[in-house]
């Protein structure tokens, strides 16, 4: 084992110990692959493990980098989603004093389908405003206690969640709450925004 690895290896064991020190039970699956460490929380104790893990001293995991979700339909007999929370200890220095130690970690939650919710983390980490309402828009998961959670990239009106893994694929007519369906791809062409004229949306249905 070199001087380096070893490093790493305590570097983990301060976080995981950090958690295990103020919440003993709130650990529930630790995985290392690649050089990363996920550790699996209880879900209703991920804001505070976030700021545990923000404000201690040896560990400070400074910076939000992003949360994803994750959709493993029937994969799981006691949880189908997940949200992967993604900190880094941003290394910096003010005043002579060094902070932050050029660490990353990973902490995961698992949400069942029939309660498809999570605390927010906006509270310790303010970007995590915009990761989370996307997770919500495309996976269904809401966040309690997120000050503004709404859809981001779909329309208000849309029914569904795109990123689920059983949502229609591309092509389906799409139905609205008033009980209108929108036209599919191959009914009628339709230019979205951002998207060129001459794509598989556009008037030539990606003929040139």
């Amino acid at each position: 084992m070199t001087e380096e690895t070893a490093a790493v290896e305590a570097t983990e064991l301060l976080e995981i110990s950090a958690i295990k020190a103020v919440y003993p039970d709130a650990i529930l699956d630790v995985n290392e692959f690649r050089g990363d460490t996920r550790i699996t929380v209880q879900r209703e104790l991920i804001a505070e493990i976030c700021k545990l893990l923000r404000d201690d001293p040896t560990l400070q995991y400074n910076f939000f980098s992003e949360c994803l979700g994750v959709d493993y339909l029937d994969k799981f007999d006691t949880h189908r989603f997940e949200v992967v929370y993604n900190l880094y200890s941003l290394p910096y220095t003010r005043q002579g004093i060094k902070y932050g130690s050029n660490r990353r970690i990973f902490l995961k939650v698992r949400v069942p389908e029939e309660d498809a919710t999570a605390p927010s983390v906006v509270s310790v980490y303010p970007g995590a405003g915009f990761p989370e309402r996307e997770i919500f828009d495309m996976f269904g998961v809401s966040f309690i206690g997120h000050p503004d959670l709404r859809r981001i990239l779909m329309s208000e009106d849309w029914i569904g969640h795109p990123q689920r893994k059983d949502y229609p694929l591309g092509g389906e007519r799409v139905r609205f709450p008033d009980g209108k369906y929108g036209p599919s791809v191959g009914e009628v062409p339709i230019a979205h925004p951002g998207e060129s004229y001459f794509g598989k949306t556009g008037d030539l249905q990606g003929e040139r």
